[in-house]
């Protein structure tokens, strides 16, 4: 029996666009992925999160769902377009009542929610100025997110403003393949760059509101293997790849600088972004921080004729060949677990003391099961997916690294943003015509495992 440490908390994460559905209800103003989805051959036949999981309506029922599973936390976000239409100062209350009713109804399950500001859906309005190009969505950031915390602060006291700003910079406005679809290489360095400001923006305005809040980083995080280190060409690519993805945040947040490596190579193309004060701004204290983990990313020899999904590195100026070997997710992924072990090992024995409580924010994998004759859906593969993530986890606690809980992606079956409803992340299988809901096996086992604070 391998047990994790007391008070661990388990948990399941979600995001407002990819299950809230009710996309023109209530006030709700347009986002960014509202634009993207209903554009002709931006996702997956064509397919939207208008409706999605409807948890807009359907939310109660999804809250007994997490008290039969026994989770202790639960990772939402809120829709910036749903309290504030044009992410400009303009409130729609009917978007508040409707996170105090979620919130309202987690708490009286007992369930701790972790709230995310911003998960990927931008007010449209606030596109049109410009978006994340401009410093004029930081400020307005910060607005909204002191409004957040005045609102629903004195129930609430976990929250991370931005989720995965690797995604906001590199798939949105690097290679354009999630909203708004931009793709150029110094548009992306340069969002980046506002991301690192925005959050820090957040943290300082939801402060300066309420002092008693617990606010972190959410960063989507990987290691990059080269198959030969003593090459110079992947061992160079690995140190680049490693810095735009990891060590952009990271250094950031806790040191107030852009890795060396990026400012030689690409410094031209973003260093006006760059405003006097912005890395000590940078350096706003956090509380926790975020980490979401799903496979590191080998850098073999250049096999130009095998792009991988969602891969910058040709961006970047790379030559590399990144296919993954071995076992694969639907996603395409390759299985990694160690890989998590060595990350959060890396981090405690780089910053030490400066580390604070790390959180796995997301783990998980996409299988395309269903329910079978009998109304089961026998999802092996997740569950070994999971348990092996879960001992790399209990491996880095041995390892003295300091972990808080465990946010299993996703609680549903969702919108997954370009691919459309084609890949399930879900521990429950949700068939979306009807919208009935099915706890997998891989819920049935989750549970186990929280209920026994181990396996």
């Amino acid at each position: 029996m391998r047990t994790f440490p007391d008070n661990f908390l388990w948990g399941a994460a979600t995001a407002a666009y990819q299950v809230e559905g009710a996309a023109k209800e209530d006030g709700r103003g347009l986002s960014i992925w509202d634009t993207f989805s209903h554009t002709l051959g931006k996702t997956e036949k064509g397919d939207t999160g208008d409706i999605a999981c409807d948890m807009y309506h359907r939310y109660p029922g999804d809250v007994e769902i997490m008290k039969h599973l026994g989770l202790k936390g639960f990772r939402l976000s809120i829709s910036w377009s749903r309290l504030f239409p044009n992410g400009d100062e303009v409130r729609e209350n009917r978007g508040f009542a409707f996170y105090d009713k979620l919130i309202n109804a987690l708490l009286a399950e007992g369930i701790t929610p972790f709230i995310t500001l911003y998960h990927w859906d931008l007010p449209q309005a606030l596109e049109n100025k410009g978006g994340w190009r401009s410093r004029e969505t930081v400020s307005a950031f910060g607005k909204y997110a002191a409004a957040v915390a005045e609102h629903f602060g004195d129930r609430v006291k976990h929250f991370s403003p931005i989720n995965e700003p690797w995604c906001v910079a590199w798939l949105g406005h690097g290679l354009g393949v999630h909203a708004p679809g931009i793709a150029d290489r110094a548009t992306a360095f340069k969002v980046a760059h506002h991301t690192v400001i925005a959050h820090a923006t957040a943290v300082n305005a939801m402060r300066a509101v309420r002092g008693d809040l617990k606010i972190g980083p959410v960063l989507n995080q990987a290691n990059y293997p080269a198959d030969d280190p003593n090459d110079p060409i992947q061992s160079r690519a690995a140190e680049i790849l490693d810095a735009v993805q990891n060590r952009w945040w990271m250094d950031a947040i806790f040191y107030g600088k852009y890795p060396q490596i990026l400012l030689d190579e690409y410094g031209s193309e973003f260093m006006d972004a760059i405003l006097p004060g912005d890395m000590e701004l940078a350096q706003a204290k956090n509380d926790w921080l975020g980490i979401n983990y799903y496979f590191d990313t080998r850098v073999g020899s250049s096999d130009t004729s095998k792009p991988v999904q969602f891969d910058n590195s040709a961006l970047l100026g790379l030559s590399i060949d990144s296919t993954p070997q071995g076992e694969l997710t639907d996603m395409g992924w390759p299985i990694t677990p160690l890989g998590l072990t060595n990350m959060l090992v890396r981090w405690k024995n780089e910053f030490g003391s400066r580390l604070p409580q790390v959180f796995i924010t997301e783990n998980g994998c996409a299988y395309p099961d269903s329910p079978d004759v009998r109304g089961e859906v026998t999802d092996l593969r997740r569950i070994s997916y999971l348990e092996k993530h879960l001992n790399a986890i209990l491996d880095s606690i041995q390892q003295g690294v300091n972990i808080g809980g465990y946010f299993q992606w996703s609680l549903l079956d969702n919108f997954e943003w370009s691919l459309g409803y084609q890949k399930r992340f879900g521990i429950v299988f949700v068939d979306y015509p009807t919208q009935k809901r099915t706890i997998k096996k891989s819920g049935i086992w989750y549970s186990e495992v929280i209920k026994q604070n181990g396996f």
